[in-house]
């Protein structure tokens, strides 16, 4: 009996044991199987918006153009304390690099990073470099700065030697400092830029200002949208709701486009205007300011709409009758009854439009005037006319941090658990 007993319980045991092994298995497969599915898309975010995003953040903060151009240069330079002159041996180091780069033609970004800091450096590398080979070759120790002059008289200043020690690198609050209009002077502390090169400041609040006064116009129009929506019947909120959805249907450069055509001084608007004799001469509906948020409005209303619909469909119609039933007015019912019910998809329509306000582009870059142009005008400009990729990165970084920003106050006074879309 007691052999039978202890063999029934081996087995019991055994079987047991055989049975949690196949549960881990089967587990272990779940896990692999669910990673495989989600890793296409970790791939996908990884590729074209973690990897380009830490790139951009990096750009911000290096500095290697003159590193990589004159590699010798940089390291006889750092010796120097950035006084008067450099010494003499790192001035003939300059020189003789000057002629390699000369003839592999590798001076190119180093000049354009360097007249970033000075005006004219640009001009004045390059002809410094055509003559190195001739004129500063075997030179002197003593008589290399006498060279230098020989060929431009501004080398007799000492902000330009100063300018390629404070180039050498590899890292650099160069460029965002430049972004907040300031930079560092010549004991090594944050001024402010001349007043001719003070710009980016300026556009950052024209920026927060045309944001958030798009998204206050956006929350006035689409709030009694959304409940419009919300409360009719099915049949006809859904026609109103195609209606909601049609600028989707249409390419944002052509809604922008259009209102061009309908805002000009020839316009539609302008012309209806003078012909029912509201004014008597075209109004300025375009290039200005009008003209951005018109156009802005139009394109990011129905951002503001939608997650303030899908939360007020959700919510029970009774709650206002019972308040209405128990005496309150139907306004103070609204106020106190069925608003907080809509936070979710206020908050959410908020700070969708707000954000995507803070980007914009095409439309300010089409409708506004000069003094309308919001942070990612001149972020493009940066990149693709004068080819300053690190302070376009530096301002990138600064609308990223921004947006961040707002993130965390969003989610400081609302949450993100109260945040609904649909």
């Amino acid at each position: 009996m007691t052999a039978t007993a202890d063999s029934t319980e081996s087995a019991f045991l055994a079987g047991n044991n055989t049975l949690k092994s196949r549960l881990r298995r089967a587990e272990r497969m779940r896990k692999v199987w669910a990673l495989a599915l989600i890793a296409p898309m970790f791939v996908f975010l990884m590729v074209s918006f973690v990897i380009p995003i830490v790139s951009l953040l990096k750009l911000s903060v290096e500095d290697l153009e003159v590193s990589k151009a004159l590699p010798l240069t940089v390291e006889a330079f750092k010796a120097w304390d950035g006084e008067g002159f450099p010494p003499p041996e790192a001035m003939q180091v300059f020189a003789q690099e000057l002629v390699v780069a000369e003839e592999n033609k590798t001076l190119g970004s180093a000049t354009r990073r360097l007249n970033y800091s000075l005006s004219g450096f640009k001009s004045m590398l390059k002809k410094t470099g055509r003559k190195a080979e001739d004129d500063l070759a075997g030179v002197p120790a003593d008589q290399i700065l006498d060279a230098f002059i020989a060929i431009d008289k501004d080398w007799g200043d000492p902000a330009y030697w100063r300018a390629i020690k404070d180039a050498v690198g590899p890292l650099s609050d160069y460029y965002a400092l430049w972004a907040l209009d300031r930079q560092r002077d010549a004991d090594g502390d944050i001024v402010m830029r001349p007043s001719t090169q003070s710009i980016y400041v300026d556009v950052l609040l024209r920026t927060l200002e045309i944001s958030v006064a798009v998204t206050l116009i956006c929350f006035v129009l689409g709030l009694p949208i959304a409940y419009l929506l919300a409360t009719l019947p099915t049949s006809r909120s859904n026609l109103l709701l195609i209606l909601v959805l049609l600028p989707f249907w249409t390419s944002l450069l052509v809604r922008t486009t259009a209102w061009i055509v309908l805002l000009q001084n020839q316009g539609l608007i302008n012309d209806t205007g003078i012909w029912l004799g509201l004014w008597n001469e075209p109004l300025e509906l375009i290039r200005n300011r009008f003209g951005v948020y018109v156009a802005m409005v139009h394109i990011l209303l129905p951002f503001m709409i939608l997650p303030i619909f899908s939360v007020m469909k959700g919510i029970n119609p009774w709650h206002m009758r019972a308040a209405e039933s128990l005496g309150a007015h139907r306004w103070k019912a609204f106020l106190k009854v069925y608003l907080p019910q809509c936070l979710p998809g206020i908050g959410a329509g908020t700070l969708l439009v707000f954000i995507l306000s803070l980007g914009y582009y095409i439309t300010p870059a089409l409708v506004g005037g000069p003094q309308d142009q919001m942070i990612s005008f001149w972020i493009v400009e940066n990149m693709s006319s004068t080819l300053n990729w690190g302070l376009a990165a530096a301002l990138s970084m600064i609308l990223l941090l921004l947006t961040l920003v707002f993130f965390f106050i969003y989610n400081r006074f609302v949450g993100f658990d109260k945040l609904r879309l649909g």
